[in-house]
């Protein structure tokens, strides 16, 4: 396995929940790393700890920025781009945003990394595989999408077309490219501001406030802390074996919504009550959800030896206590 501790890495979105925490990681490692992000979604708080690091710079800017893009990608060994629109109702109240920053960004990062021979980790998501409700869901499993009218699915386009890209530019000009697929990854610092199920529950519960389940709560997913998250990211992305391939990441212990409010009131000690809302008054009239989705890991433990560390009462425990501790995700 390739050793890059030390080396210089550019993390797009590395002020936000996943890329501040894979920056922590790599800022301890040794790395120097460069973070470009435009707050728009990202804070400077999750940041804040790391800014007096010496081998740790912020650069505020956006993805779609190429002059920007072109300096920072051709001054890394490395490039971990997970600047994105990301949660369900940020997508379906600016879909125009969603599409445009998801590919053109996408496409930015891969035409400069493509010029300066820049390998690049392109982070991906689980909605790419739409409403296939097989169990478990490897990666070449089908993508099944609702019709465009749903704007919900547009997210999944546009992650799709990133990933069409980065293989196109895998096999056509033989940029070092891995996609990994992020299942439902949670811990601290992550929002519940755009629709993100555990950090709002966490906040509805230590408030006493009534937990919202959306639909019947039947719908199941499963949930993989963040460290096991960019533990998978650092391996995968260090592996000559992962170049020009997908891998799922994520945890495979299933749990249904309901039940999952009810292990968070309970763990938050809390006395609110879990009411349901239906899908239309919570998104939009016809939004569509997915029933099941589990990931398959097989391929990334076989390449890297991933096994998620984290469990779900565990990660639930840590959450509770971060934002007890905080005040906020």
């Amino acid at each position: 396995m390739e050793e890059l501790a030390g080396k210089r890495v550019l993390i797009t979105g590395g002020a936000g929940f996943i890329g501040s925490h894979l920056a922590e990681h790599l800022v301890r490692e040794g790395c120097e790393v460069k973070v470009l992000d435009d707050l728009s979604t990202g804070r400077l708080e999750n940041i804040q700890h790391l800014q007096a690091k010496p081998n740790f710079d912020l650069v505020i800017g956006s993805v779609l920025d190429e002059g920007v893009v072109r300096k920072l990608v051709g001054g890394a060994d490395m490039v971990y781009h997970l600047a994105a629109s990301v949660g369900v109702r940020l997508i379906l109240e600016r879909p125009v945003e969603t599409i445009h920053n998801n590919i053109f960004g996408t496409e930015t990062v891969l035409r400069y990394a493509a010029e300066a021979r820049k390998r690049v980790v392109i982070a991906s998501t689980s909605e790419v595989y739409g409403k296939n409700n097989k169990v478990p869901l490897s990666e070449n499993d089908d993508r099944v999408l609702g019709p465009t009218t749903k704007s919900r699915w547009s997210y999944s386009c546009s992650k799709g077309i990133d990933e069409f890209l980065g293989l196109a530019y895998w096999q056509e000009r033989k940029l070092a490219v891995v996609i990994v697929r992020y299942f439902n990854t949670v811990g601290p610092r992550q929002t519940g501001r755009y629709g993100m199920v555990v950090p709002r529950f966490v906040r509805q519960a230590l408030d006493n406030a009534p937990i919202t389940v959306h639909g019947d709560g039947n719908q199941s997913r499963c949930f993989t802390y963040v460290e096991d998250t960019v533990r998978a990211t650092v391996a995968l992305s260090r592996h000559p074996g992962a170049v020009g391939e997908i891998f799922n990441v994520g945890n495979n212990q299933e749990v249904t919504i309901r039940a999952l409010a009810e292990r968070v009131k309970l763990l938050a000690e809390s006395s609110s009550p879990i009411v349901q809302v239906p899908y239309d008054q919570a998104y939009q009239p016809g939004y569509e959800d997915l029933r099941r989705r589990v990931p398959d890991i097989r391929k990334a433990r076989a390449l890297v030896g991933y096994e998620p560390q984290v469990g779900l009462d565990q990660l639930l425990t840590r959450i509770i206590a971060h934002m007890k501790a905080t005040g906020h995700a």
